[in-house]
């Protein structure tokens, strides 16, 4: 399991500029695209060093190795410049860049080479005419007041008005402020940083703005725009109707992003720009001059932006205490921005004056870990972030909304805490793991929200406070207990239960290390049950042998032991670990500390196979590291799919209603060779990007035909032509940009259905169509091509958006709809299948209608073969097999290198920690047990239902009537469909009737007659020769 992932460098997309047309993603050609094309020629690039150095000595060192007039040192006027630095700017000619960062890579010195991102921000924030932009962006204010903006995720428009505001306190004093200004703390000697677009010298809302830096390409220190004036207030403000939190807070402005002024889809914005070196020089100027607070309202769902990461973990082992919006991507799942979602930084969302969730508030889990494990619990606080008062550019306050309204106010409570602590005393006791330790455990948990909402709750200034006030360095862990009964702050985990012979249920926690930056686990944990019962409880444990910065993970992988197969009530106990840490400043021995997680887990007896379903999470690809497109694209304003496509995240109202329905869902990371079919009604592959090893699509085959697994299956658009035309320049990047995949990779969907003749073709669907009065909407689907026959298939008529269908169109004068088939179902072997062209209705992340009516129907089938009239109508009946040749199929894409995000090309085929324990680290269950490669009977095999190591008798064991059959054509064999009452067009397996065995006995026994006969001339002619032999003889 991969909880800190090794991070890749990869180029990031950060703002996306998409020129669509009448037809379906053509590039328009306007000027800035063509002035991208000519100013590729040089990008500027970020070398990191291995040491820190003057820029000098490091210009130095690369002027003597790398002997080319093709690159060019950059010199960088800014305050970081008398500092050692660890990086250095250079252009480079693109036409030799590959060969030249090899070069330069190679030198002893060197870490690694990087593109100079730039980020984007306008000034209203992440909602910009309706568009959520992807990558590094500056998260500043949803809302501003009095104003309408309608949610992207809504189809009404909503007014947050001054009226609410009205009728409430200072935010100062609704957190208590007040009492902590009474004991004398405002803030005194405390350091404050924040990142944003700098303040005005000499504003009256300030008494105490040390200094002032500008790390732009602009001659100027002011706020020419508002927000830095606004988030410095919302911390140290000292007008009275906008009261800052801190108000003798130290104010170090830094000016990270321009006033620069653009047009965007010919609307007219203030759109600013910052570059990744402008943020690692500020970074590293804030560790050289000892910042205490740093406030970031930047933030995107690329986490794997190598420099500016690495940079964050950088700030926080020098004991900055970094505060960050999550995002303002709400009320969608797992949509949380970097570097919020980072453990070691303080990441926070925002609540209404109500206590509710700020529908703008981004939601956890985190994403890095999938698919692979299970993300962690993020934020870590809310705290107020509507209608908050803070101070304008000049003179007077007005009102914001945003999770960056809230960062501040958190950044605002922590100025507030750090000076209640002795100056000379702070470094030994204040750090980033000890401030988030109070926050946590002393926020107030809201009624309502579960912990990937709220975090640990609202931010509680004065518990906090009584946290500090005694604390001793420590370990801990957030959250520190997992309770079933506990909904729904628990949830998902308490809207299921376990049982035996699940898939591991993982729970990721974070180690929060107050004794020190580094640490390490002393000794695996250890899970000490309450009671008997807690011994039925299986816990693998996987997590941060070394805890830097400050923080660790530590993931339980749990599972219910066999002979808890009938067991029904519940398991208590703690998981406790131990840590430690190298001796602090003055000390002599490490020190250590216990860390207890509290467990309270529900248990039932295993559920029928019928009832449980396996989601394959293994074959799905998200943003980052490559271009992957959202499902539907009539969603413009949100083009990239990096919502995690978990059940926990945007598939998460599907699960609650999977639950509801009585339906049991377990998720599988590993590939489809780690899961016993024999426990599982349905397989449920939905919006897949990634390829299938060989192994997998032979046992899957083998599962479905021979061991009745269900398979349903919700595909995506593809076409090559559509992917190429949606082909982008990237600002940020200076490059250009094409989709890795469609919605789905139907062309290794196709593979893996293959076996049973279906396929998907190239065709984009939209369109609403109707069965027995359910609505439904079909966004960006694809159509069925082929289908064997005996099944049941449902066309309804669609228009073709594809670029071969408008063109089609456009020749037709006109928008055709023609009947496209969508829905397949079919009984293979003694397994079902079903099918269907789009996944976009069960997705809650742009969801027009859902249909979870139809998944509901397709499970009944799949799962436990109820029929629906409808679905199974005579005049759905398919007697003849849809076909398509070959050559017509979905192909993939012969210009992009997939293997680079992949899971499965270049990849080797093993079962990971989230699969089930005794195959961890193996191919899976054994395939020669299965299928073709039988065993005689009575000798044994292993009963993949117990374990590898298990056996059991065969010759008591019930064996499968089935017998091969492969029909070697898609149009059928007239000869073999006298087996089949409905001829089904694809090899299967199929049940023995009672005229095989016949065939087989009589055409056994002629071949025997044949065999006989022969052997019986062949003697008599021996006889023969023998007698002529002796009648010469004599």
């Amino acid at each position: 399991m991969i909880f800190h992932p090794r991070l890749t460098s990869f180029p990031t997309i950060f703002t996306i500029f998409l020129s669509i047309s009448l037809f379906q993603f053509k590039p328009s050609l306007n000027p800035t695209q063509t002035h991208n094309q000519t100013r590729i020629s040089r990008n500027n690039y970020i070398v990191r060093f291995t040491l820190y150095k003057y820029a000098d000595d490091h210009r130095s060192y690369l002027k003597s190795r790398i002997r080319s007039d093709d690159w060019e040192w950059i010199d960088r006027k800014n305050p970081a410049a008398k500092y050692p630095t660890d990086f250095g700017l250079i252009w480079i000619e693109e036409s030799v860049k590959e060969r030249l960062i090899e070069e330069i890579e190679k030198l002893k010195l060197i870490k690694d080479v990087n593109l100079d991102l730039s980020y984007k921000r306008e000034l209203l924030g992440a909602f910009e005419d309706g568009k959520k932009r992807p990558g590094k962006i500056f998260t500043s204010m949803s809302f501003h007041d009095g104003e309408y903006y309608a949610a992207t995720t809504s189809n009404s428009t909503i007014n947050w008005g001054r009226h609410l505001l009205m009728q409430k306190s200072q935010v100062t004093s609704l957190f208590g402020a007040d009492v902590l200004w009474g004991k004398g703390y405002t803030g005194a000697k405390v350091k404050m940083a924040i990142f944003d677009t700098g303040i005005r010298e000499n504003h009256p809302h300030f008494r105490n703005i040390k200094e002032r830096t500008n790390w732009t390409n602009e001659d100027t220190l002011n706020d020419n725009l508002g927000h830095g004036t606004f988030v410095a207030g919302v911390v140290a403000g000292q007008d009275a109707e906008c009261l800052g939190f801190a108000p003798d807070t130290e104010i170090y402005a830094f000016r990270v992003f321009t006033d620069a002024q653009d047009y965007e889809k010919f609307v007219f914005s203030l759109l600013q720009v910052s570059f990744t070196s402008w943020f690692l020089d500020a970074f590293n100027y804030a560790i050289a001059t000892n910042m205490d607070v740093l406030n970031l309202s930047i933030g995107g769902p690329d986490y794997l932006d190598l420099p500016f990461v690495e940079k964050v973990w950088e700030i926080t082992a020098n004991n900055i205490i970094m505060v960050s919006a999550i995002g303002n991507d709400g009320p969608l799942y797992g949509t949380l921005n970097n570097p919020a979602d980072q453990s070691d930084v303080i990441g926070v969302g925002g609540i209404d004056y109500s206590d509710h969730i700020a529908s703008f508030s981004s939601r956890g889990m985190s994403t890095w870990e999938i698919p692979h494990g299970y993300g962690r619990v993020k934020p870590d606080v809310v705290a107020y972030g509507r209608e908050i008062m803070g101070s304008k550019i000049s003179t007077g306050c007005k009102s914001l909304s945003g999770t960056s309204v809230a960062s501040p106010v958190v950044a605002g409570v922590v100025c507030l805490l750090v000076s209640i602590i002795p100056e000379n005393n702070r470094k030994n006791i204040l750090n980033p793991a000890s401030m988030k330790q109070a926050l946590v455990e002393g926020a107030a948990k809201l009624a309502g929200p579960n912990m990937y909402e709220q975090g640990a709750g609202r931010v509680d200034l004065l518990e906090s406070y009584e946290i500090l006030k005694n604390y001793q360095p420590r370990a801990s862990i957030f959250p520190i207990i997992l309770d079933y009964t506990d909904c729904p702050y628990s949830w998902p985990f308490c809207r299921q239960p376990l049982y035996a012979g699940a898939m591991p249920v993982i729970f990721n926690v974070t180690i929060l290390n107050g004794m020190g930056v580094i640490g390490y686990v002393e000794s695996p944990p250890t899970w000490h049950p309450l009671d008997e019962e807690g011994n039925l409880l299986n816990i693998h444990f996987t997590y941060s042998e070394v805890i830097w910065p400050w923080t660790g993970y530590l993931a339980l992988h749990m599972q219910i032991k066999e002979e808890g197969a009938q067991f029904s009530g519940e398991i208590e106990g703690n998981v406790t670990v131990r840590v430690y840490s190298p001796p602090s400043r003055g000390e002599k021995s490490p020190q250590r500390s216990t860390c207890v997680l509290q467990l309270k887990l529900k248990v039932v007896p295993t559920p029928p196979r019928s009832k449980r379903v396996l989601w394959d999470q293994f074959h799905s690809i998200k943003y980052p590291p490559g271009y992957i497109p959202r499902d539907s694209l009539d969603v413009r304003n949100d083009i990239l799919d990096w919502h995690g496509d978990h059940l926990h995240t945007n598939y998460h109202i599907m699960f609650n209603m999977l639950r509801d329905t009585g339906y049991y869902v377990e998720t599988l990371g590993s590939p489809l060779t780690c899961f016993d079919a024999r426990q599982y009604g349905t397989l449920l592959l939905v919006d897949l990007e990634d390829e299938y090893f060989p192994e997998e699509i032979e046992k899957l085959r083998e599962d479905v035909l021979n061991t009745g697994l269900g398979l349903a299956v919700f595909a995506e658009w593809y076409n090559v032509e559509t992917m190429v035309k949606m082909r982008f320049f990237d600002d940020n990047t200076r490059s250009w940009w094409t989709p890795i995949t469609g919605g789905a990779n139907i062309p290794a969907l196709n593979d893996l259905l293959a076996p049973f003749g279906i396929a998907f073709g190239e065709k984009i669907l939209n369109g609403d169509f109707s069965i027995n009065g359910e609505q439904s909407r079909y966004a960006s689907g694809t159509d069925i091509v082929r289908f064997p026959g005996g099944g049941y298939v449902h066309s309804f008529p669609l228009l073709d958006t594809s670029e071969s269908g408008a063109t089609q169109n456009v020749l037709t004068s006109g928008m055709i709809k023609a009947d496209s088939p969508i829905i397949g179902l079919l009984e293979a072997g003694e397994g079902r299948i079903a099918v269907y062209g789009d996944s976009n209705c069960l997705d809650s992340s742009h969801m027009v209608t859902n249909c979870y009516w139809l998944l509901r129907k397709i499970l009944d089938f799949t799962s436990s073969n109820i029929r629906d009239s409808v679905l199974f109508s005579d005049s759905s009946e398919q007697h003849t097999p849809l076909t398509e040749a070959d050559n017509q199929l979905p192909s993939r894409r012969t210009d992009v290198n997939f293997s680079t995000y992949s899971a499965v090309l270049g990849k080797d085929l093993i079962c990971r920690s989230d699969s089930r324990f005794e195959v961890w680290g193996t191919k899976g269950y054994n395939l020669q047990v299965r299928g073709w490669n039988r065993v005689l009977p009575g000798y044994p095999v292993m009963d993949l239902g117990s374990g590898l190591n298990s056996f059991m008798d065969t010759s008591k064991s019930r064996r499968p009537k089935y017998t091969e059959i492969s029909k070697g054509d898609y149009l059928g064999s007239k000869y073999l469909g006298m087996f089949y009452k409905d001829e089904l067009d694809m090899p299967v397996l199929v049940a023995s009737h009672w005229l095989v065995p016949l065939v087989v006995a009589v055409t056994g026994l002629l071949v025997f007659l044949s065999f006989w006969r022969i052997r019986q001339r062949r003697r008599r002619r021996r006889k023969g020769s023998v007698s002529s032999r002796l009648a010469n003889l004599l």
